[in-house]
């Protein structure tokens, strides 16, 4: 990322004393682009600080299929979901970044409710800090849709990094 969303940067110079340095930083990712900027900015922490990333996904621990009942009415059905190619896709596509970066990460896939699961595992872990995207609904969508990262601060005891989704620029055509 852009120094100008680095705001993080200008406090290495300051950090000399071993027990502030990151060891490990947790990465949380489902593909989506405010998950990208977070892997972004992840990465580029890890490699100024020379931490060892980890990327992790949490997929659903169910699914939810609608089946017709009677008079024409659709009843959703809750079955147990097995984990596959697909859920492994984003954490695929963070370690190809890491790669094209020259960084080594680790993943881990996981399956239930994101924030309980990301705070379990960062602690598994001992994760210095966690980072996470963020879609930047507005007050009420965010109240009304939950929020992975709202739920992870307040679960955890461990430094959390909220990326916010910044819109990219499309440059007029003339």
């Amino acid at each position: 990322p852009d120094a100008a969303f680095r705001p993080w940067a200008h406090h290495r110079a300051r950090r000399n004393r071993k027990e502030d340095t990151m060891n490990r930083i947790l990465i949380a990712t489902d593909g989506s682009p405010s998950a990208l900027q977070a892997i972004e900015v992840g990465l580029d922490l890890a490699e100024e600080e020379g931490s060892e990333a980890i990327f992790v996904h949490v997929a659903p621990a169910k699914d939810v299929l609608p089946v017709m009942g009677g008079f024409g009415m659709a009843t959703p059905v809750s079955t147990p979901h097995e984990l596959g190619e697909a859920d492994r896709a984003c954490l695929d596509d963070a370690v190809r970044i890491a790669e094209e970066l020259g960084l080594e990460a680790k993943t881990k896939l996981l399956a239930g409710d994101p924030a309980k699961e990301i705070v379990a595992y960062a602690d598994s872990v001992d994760a210095d800090l966690v980072v996470v995207g963020s879609h930047g609904y507005g007050a009420i969508s965010g109240a009304l849709l939950g929020s992975v990262s709202r739920g992870i601060l307040h679960r955890t005891t461990r430094p959390v990094l909220i990326v916010r989704q910044v819109p990219q620029r499309v440059e007029a055509l003339a």
